[in-house]
């Protein structure tokens, strides 16, 4: 699964990263790479939930974090 990560600077000076395959999946941060880190840790914690609750695909081997 690849999953694609879009940041963007806010007008108050925060950074917000949104994972686009993940709706809903977004943080902030002070800086993009704080942004960054924490979108990949709050997808992670998406999909582990939803493999446990049997919502994901088992190919779920392989993710992939792209930064758009």
């Amino acid at each position: 699964m690849r999953l694609t990560i879009e940041c963007e600077r806010e007008e108050d000076g925060r950074w917000l990263a949104e994972v686009l395959e993940l709706p809903g999946v977004l943080a902030y941060g002070k800086s993009p790479a704080e942004a960054l880190a924490r979108a990949q840790a709050l997808a992670l914690r998406v999909l582990a939930d939803r493999l446990e609750h049997g919502e994901g695909a088992a190919d779920l081997v392989t993710i992939s974090f792209i930064a758009a």
